[in-house]
């Protein structure tokens, strides 16, 4: 975002050991891993896809035409084979003072790493790159927080979780890195509620959540407690 301020944001190692939450392995401490200090990166990373179906006919018609094994694909977009999803990585936070608040593209609520809510947002993927988007957020502050949720939801209207391989990645400033499937089947749902972190007397524990809503924000926002108000939002066209 800004080059001059880009350190700020360097954060994790990114090495090959790697912890998965799962339903029965469901939480973690970042404590224990001796992660306490540093940015904590957060990243949603997916892929749209063609359909199972869509895949099937045309391995079969390869199989029938062995030349077509050399020919190169014709990617075409806008097909009813193709997935156009946009998903959105978002944060809901409970500080220790009681201040509620929401990181996320929608309504360009980007947030702070160096004042409240110490978490911030480094952007807004569109179209699944392999970036993916990012929070960060500065655990250097971790006795400010008093309860996170990471979210992911869907802001166009295609509901199609199943389908675009969605994962999120934890990078602390030390230990492995954490990583959680959105891989459950889901076709109506447009949020999901992915994992929380919670200041357990101190403790920072992260808790697999992977819960799939049909409504979003607001929904979620009821499941958990935080009691904000929300209203509907849109994104700028690009």
């Amino acid at each position: 975002m800004w080059p001059a301020r880009a350190a700020q944001f360097d954060a994790g190692n990114g090495t090959s050991s790697a912890i998965t939450l799962s339903k029965r392995n469901a939480t973690v401490s970042l404590s224990k891993q001796g992660a306490l200090s540093g940015n904590l990166r957060v990243n949603l990373s997916w892929r749209m896809r063609t359909s199972d179906i869509e895949g099937r006919s045309r391995q079969s018609g390869r199989l029938r035409r062995p030349l077509k094994l050399f020919q190169p694909e014709v990617v075409q977009a806008h097909t009813q084979g193709v997935v156009n999803v946009d998903l959105d990585l978002g944060c809901m936070y409970e500080l220790a003072d009681g201040t509620k608040g929401v990181v996320q593209p929608l309504g360009n609520l980007i947030g702070d790493l160096n004042s409240p809510p110490y978490i911030r947002l480094s952007g807004d993927d569109r179209f699944g790159a392999p970036s993916g988007e990012t929070v960060y957020v500065n655990l250097d502050q971790r006795d400010q927080f008093k309860r996170l949720l990471f979210f992911v939801y869907i802001y166009d209207r295609t509901p199609a979780f199943d389908r675009t391989h969605a994962k999120i990645t934890l990078y602390p400033g030390n230990g492995p890195r954490i990583e959680i499937e959105l891989d459950e089947r889901a076709p109506q749902a447009r949020s999901c509620a992915v994992f929380t972190v919670e200041n357990v007397k101190g403790e920072l524990i992260v808790r697999r959540e992977v819960k799939f809503v049909y409504g979003f924000q607001s929904e979620l926002d009821r499941l958990y407690g935080y009691g904000m108000q929300w209203g509907r939002g849109y994104k700028s066209r690009t």
